[in-house]
C-alpha cells in the first residue's frame, strides 16, 4: 500500500504542479476535482490525497472515478464538462492515472500474463475552465463527447475482467483479457462512431451514409457498410495505445493515414499502455514535434473495460506549438525505422 501511494504522489503531484506552474493558477482557485483511477482506491481517497498537498479549499467538488478502466478519461473530462455547466465561473482539475505497484500479476495464466507486459506508469493532469477571460489564453475547446456502454452483453462485459487466477492454486488476483476483446471493441468503435458521425462529418457524407444504410436495411440491397470518412471531420486523432493490434484495426477500419496515426505509435512506443492517460500523451506529441493550429478539430478515443468506447472533440482556440518533458530527447526517427521493421508493419507497407 506504501508503495503505491509513493507511486501515485511521485507521478500526480510532480504533474499537478507543473500544470499549475504553468497556468497560474492557485490550488484553492479549483472549484471542481475530478480523478480517474481504476486499479488503486485508497482510504482516504487520491481526491483527498491531492487536496491534502495542496491545500485546496473545504468546499472543492470532488469525484473519484474507479474501476472505469483505461477510456475513463474522456467519462471524467465529460463529468467535468457538466459541473461547469452547474456551475460558473470555477477551474475544475482532471487527473488521469493509473497505478501499477499494486496490480502486477505474480501468477502463470497467460491471458492475465500479458496486461504485465502492456502497461506502464502514467498520468496526466488537464485544467479545464468556465471563465469568460480564460477563453482567449485556452488551447482547446471541448465540442463533444460521446459514451458508449456495452455491459449489457455478456461478452463485453467479461472480456477485461480481474479476477482470481488458479492455475498454481495460489488464487493470485489479476486481469485476464479475453479473446473476444478485438471483436467487442469493434462493436463498441462501430456504435460510438455512429453516434457521433452526425455531430462531426460534412453533409456530404452523411447523405452517402444515409443512402447506404436505406439500401441495405430497406431495399435489402447486398453492399457493404459504408464507412464515413473521418478525415473530414478532424485533422488529429488521439488513440488509446491498448497496443499494436487495437492501433492497426483501428487505422484499417477508418482509414486513417499513417501520419494521423503516428502519435499513437509514438506513444505505445516510447511509453506502453498508460491506460486512460495515454491519450493526453499522444496529444503532447503532436505539440511537441508538431504543430497545432487554430481551429484544427481533435479527436480523443479510448476504450476500457466494461466493455466502453469513449470520445471527446476538441477545437484547438489557438496555435499551439509546446514543450513537453514527456517526449525531451526522443528520437522520432530511430522510432519510424524500428516501427517500419517490424514484420507486420514492413508487409502492410509492401
Amino acid at each position: 500500500m506504501a508503495a503505491a501511494r509513493a507511486e501515485f504522489e511521485t507521478v500526480m503531484f510532480n504533474t499537478v504542479q507543473d500544470l499549475l506552474s504553468k497556468t497560474g493558477v492557485k490550488p484553492k482557485d479549483i472549484g471542481i476535482l475530478v480523478i480517474n483511477c481504476s486499479l488503486f482506491n485508497p482510504t482516504p481517497s487520491l481526491c483527498a490525497m491531492v487536496i491534502n498537498h495542496f491545500k485546496m479549499r473545504s468546499n472543492i467538488i470532488s469525484y473519484n472515478l474507479s474501476g472505469m478502466g483505461c477510456s475513463a478519461s474522456p467519462i471524467a473530462i465529460d463529468l467535468a464538462r457538466q459541473m461547469l455547466q452547474l456551475y460558473p465561473n470555477q477551474y475544475a482539475l482532471v487527473l488521469s492515472n493509473e497505478n501499477i505497484t499494486q496490480n502486477w500479476y505474480f501468477g502463470n495464466e497467460r491471458s492475465m500474463l500479458l496486461p504485465n507486459c502492456l502497461f506502464r506508469v502514467g498520468g496526466a493532469a488537464m485544467l479545464l475552465s468556465n471563465r469568460r477571460r480564460d477563453y482567449w489564453r485556452s488551447k482547446y475547446e471541448l465540442t463533444h463527447t460521446v459514451r458508449t456502454h456495452l455491459g449489457a452483453s455478456d461478452a463485453a462485459y467479461g472480456c477485461i475482467f480481474q479476477c482470481e487466477s488458479h492455475h498454481d492454486g495460489k488464487r493470485t488476483v489479476g486481469v485476464r483479457l479475453t479473446k473476444e476483446l478485438m471483436a467487442v471493441a469493434g462493436e463498441a468503435l462501430k456504435i460510438n462512431v455512429t453516434t457521433l458521425g452526425p455531430m462531426v462529418l460534412p453533409i456530404s457524407e452523411q447523405l452517402i451514409f444515409f443512402v447506404n444504410l436505406i439500401l441495405r436495411k430497406v431495399f435489402k440491397v447486398k453492399t457493404k457498410a459504408y464507412i464515413p470518412d473521418f478525415k473530414l471531420a478532424f485533422d488529429k486523432v488521439c488513440i488509446h495505445t491498448g497496443g499494436r493490434a487495437v492501433v492497426d484495426e483501428i487505422e484499417r477500419q477508418l482509414k486513417l493515414t499513417s501520419s494521423m496515426v503516428e502519435p499513437t505509435r509514438a506513444a505505445l512506443y516510447r511509453y506502453g499502455n498508460t491506460s486512460s492517460s495515454s491519450i493526453w500523451y499522444v496529444l503532447s506529441y503532436m505539440e511537441h514535434f508538431n504543430e497545432i493550429r487554430r481551429g484544427d478539430r481533435i479527436w480523443q478515443l479510448g476504450f476500457g473495460s466494461g466493455f466502453k468506447c469513449n470520445t471527446a472533440v476538441w477545437k484547438a482556440i489557438r496555435r499551439t506549438k509546446s514543450h513537453h518533458k514527456a517526449w525531451e530527447d526522443f528520437d522520432v526517427n530511430e522510432m519510424r525505422t524500428h516501427i517500419a521493421a517490424l514484420p507486420c508493419h514492413a508487409k502492410k507497407q509492401q
